[in-house]
């Protein structure tokens, strides 16, 4: 049997392989829900769920639910003993990625490849972003500032003033350059620039980087 912490690293692999250039962000926040895999490529904002032969169908739905207003487009992976009933629990939009164990590792097949997510939030999908990201949105666009403007006010004037293909790419860009391991330094720098007194926050280190 294949638990998650089997499938993990073979499938970023797997999924470089199939997508080209990628980055992997494991377990982001996604509403009430928490996405095991968000991976960026150039253009788009995946989710990916895990559910292997130990997990059952229990919270799937509640997930697919909060994927769906995240995320370009989602897929689930799941292990052999779900291949039968996995259609039944996922939108038709969402991309199958089946994992049988063999004595070679784990072996990964797509049964069904992802189409464009049809209820994507772009407000929600914006929220992957940290303030700082949105001001380099900001000045790759020629925007102001917005300086004394909460972040939900810095969203919706970025999305009103940059066409959503352009965005995408953007955010890609942004998130292909990410480093966790300067975030409470870049975090601390936009407060102090922006005179907020709050504490610093932490955030979580992608287990891999591409």
């Amino acid at each position: 049997m294949l638990y998650d912490r089997d499938i993990r690293e073979p499938l970023f692999d797997f999924l470089e392989t199939k997508f080209g250039k990628i980055r992997i962000l494991e377990e982001k926040r996604t509403g009430r829900a928490r996405a095991d895999v968000v991976m960026v490529t150039e253009t788009a904002l995946h989710g990916i769920e895990i559910k292997s032969d130990a997990d059952t169908y229990a919270r799937l739905a509640g997930q697919v639910k909060w994927y769906d207003r995240y995320y370009d487009a989602n897929t689930v992976v799941i292990g052999v003993s779900h291949v039968m009933h996995i259609e039944e629990h996922v939108p038709a939009w969402w991309g199958i990625i089946t994992v049988e164990e063999t004595t070679d590792g784990p072996d990964f097949y797509m049964a069904r490849a992802p189409k464009p997510n049809p209820k994507v939030d772009p407000v929600l999908r914006m929220s992957i972003l940290w303030r700082p990201e949105l001001v380099m949105l900001q000045e790759m666009n020629g925007m102001p500032r917005y300086r004394e403007k909460s972040k939900a006010f810095v969203v919706d004037k970025i999305l009103e003033c940059i066409p959503p293909e352009t965005l995408s790419r953007q955010v890609s860009e942004i998130l292909f350059e990410r480093d966790y391991t300067t975030i409470e330094e870049t975090i601390l720098e936009y407060r102090l620039e922006h005179g907020s007194g709050r504490r610093k926050s932490r955030g979580r280190k992608s287990r891999r980087k591409k």
